[in-house]
């Protein structure tokens, strides 16, 4: 699954999901593929990858997991139900699982993903997110 043209998608796509994040390496992209705690979905439109949308599903002692990131649709084709195929899918895909619970973050700049996640059915959580960087500050 993760040939030539996935890997191109994928490092043509990070950019537009986060200007801070490095492009990953192929050899990070097949890491990303082959990992069992994880699904890449990819979009396609007339034939080429325009979206993509990871799902993580793990195992926790209150029951099976899952939790939907990086999920990124190309610019000129953005507002055509691209995303909520992906998200659809991956929903469909952590029900399949056993997936008590489907978790996703977005900014709320991201007004028209936030949007599309509340009328898909997913319920702002009123939790506090931490993020610990490896020491970096």
């Amino acid at each position: 699954m993760c040939d030539g043209e996935v890997v191109a998608a994928v490092q043509g796509l990070v950019p537009q999901l986060s200007t801070s994040a490095a492009v990953p390496l192929p050899e990070q992209v097949a890491e990303l593929c082959e990992a069992e705690a994880t699904v890449l979905l990819l979009a396609r439109l007339d034939g080429a990858i325009v979206g993509m949308l990871v799902l993580v599903l793990f195992r926790l002692p209150t029951g099976m997991r899952a939790w939907i990131e990086d999920v990124v649709v190309e610019s000129t084709v953005r507002g055509g139900g691209v995303g909520e195929a992906l998200t659809q899918e991956a929903l469909r895909r952590a029900s399949a699982a056993g997936a008590v619970t489907v978790d996703l973050t977005s900014r709320p700049s991201r007004a028209a993903a936030v949007r599309l996640y509340e009328r898909m059915g997913f319920e702002r959580r009123e939790t506090g997110v931490y993020r610990w960087r490896g020491g970096a500050r």
